[in-house]
């Protein structure tokens, strides 16, 4: 008997097969004019990986203001949704369970997104990073500060993505708070200098999540959002931690105990903290405690890593990103402990199926 606790079933708010979760990424496969994901591709991609107890898709712009990489498949459109609709059939026809992650990436963009314009964000402030733009990589720009009026305006974006991805068949979605994007540069005082309701203090910081959050729950069960944080991000995607970040996210995350929502998904360090002043070194002990919900964590967890963080209580389910890049049977593998196969980072971004949908399963 396989007693592993990433292969047994999960069931709080949400009711999973095993706790194996693939992460969101970023695959750029939407190469067409309308970001319309596609049953070829998208399609066969996610339903490759229906064994996972669920998958969370690339994030998806909730608007074509959301939008900053190349050839992301969005939410906002008739087209889109029609689109998805296919992909959760797929995933449903082979049992599995999908959530789609619903994302506005802010001033992590570029005017050659927007014919133009520029991007917004919390506050002018330049993150200085790179955005993968149609013409390759561009340095970034100072964005325009976004008004109460473009901050009420994105609130009904998120609410109609949110509709929209009940309409294409999903089981839930993800709000991607995380990694350097919108929601991120709110809470974050690298980014936001405002000094009206959304900036100043951690509560005023947190505000437009939370508005977001509640839009959203009232066109979307609240058992069916989860969200995203990555609380000790540093020295990427613009962002520095300093000494209200770690309490912002407490805040956060305690305050989302009044919720009913079916996870939190926080990410560990993408560098070495350790010697980071009010950086959090190990993320799932440090926040297991605070938050009464279903707790999901990731970044760089393998088959060992993710049953011993399950099994000393400090998650509840494990998230794994480029292991299933090139493992659609991840489950199996870890099922049966045969070897993984190696993935090829160059070909994460690029078009068609290539380094996509042809990874082979280890019965082939």
């Amino acid at each position: 008997m396989n007693t592993q606790p990433l292969l047994t079933p999960y069931h709080k708010n949400i009711t999973l097969k095993n706790r194996i979760v693939m992460a969101p990424m970023t695959r750029s496969r939407a190469d067409n004019k309308e970001k319309v994901a596609t049953d070829d591709l998208q399609g066969l991609y996610y339903e490759q990986r229906a064994s996972a107890g669920l998958i969370i898709t690339e994030g998806s712009q909730v608007s074509k203001e959301a939008v900053g990489y190349i050839n992301t498949p969005g939410i906002h459109s008739k087209a889109q949704v029609e689109g998805w609709k296919t992909v959760t059939k797929r995933v449903h026809d082979k049992g599995g369970t999908i959530f789609i992650q619903l994302w506005h990436v802010g001033r992590i963009s570029h005017p050659d997104f927007h014919d133009g314009a520029l991007p917004v964000s919390a506050s002018a402030i330049n993150p200085n990073a790179q955005s993968f733009t149609p013409n390759g990589f561009k340095e970034t720009v100072t964005p325009k500060a976004m008004t109460l009026g473009d901050i009420k305006r994105t609130i009904n974006d998120f609410k109609n993505a949110a509709a929209n991805a009940v309409e294409a068949g999903f089981d839930g979605i993800e709000l991607h708070s995380s990694n350097g994007y919108l929601f991120q540069q709110f809470f974050n005082g690298c980014s936001n200098t405002r000094t009206d309701a959304y900036g100043g203090s951690i509560e005023n910081r947190a505000r437009f999540f939370f508005e977001v959050l509640d839009a959203m729950k009232t066109v979307i069960p609240q058992e069916k959002i989860g969200v995203r944080f990555n609380p000790s991000l540093h020295g990427l995607f613009g962002i520095t931690v300093d000494e209200d970040t770690i309490p912002t996210f407490e805040y956060i995350i305690k305050k989302l105990n009044a919720y009913n929502l079916a996870y939190v998904h926080l990410s560990e360090p993408f560098t070495d903290v350790s010697e980071v002043p009010f950086a959090v070194t190990d993320i799932a002990k440090h926040f297991r405690p605070l938050y009464n919900g279903t707790l999901m964590i990731n970044t760089n967890f393998d088959q060992e890593k993710g049953n011993k963080v399950l099994a000393n209580g400090d998650a509840d389910l494990v998230a794994y990103g480029k292991p299933f890049v090139s493992n659609p049977d991840l489950v199996e593998r870890f099922e049966k402990h045969l070897a993984l196969a190696e993935w090829d980072k160059d070909t994460f971004y690029t078009p068609g199926k290539k380094g996509y949908t042809d990874y082979p399963f280890a019965s082939e």
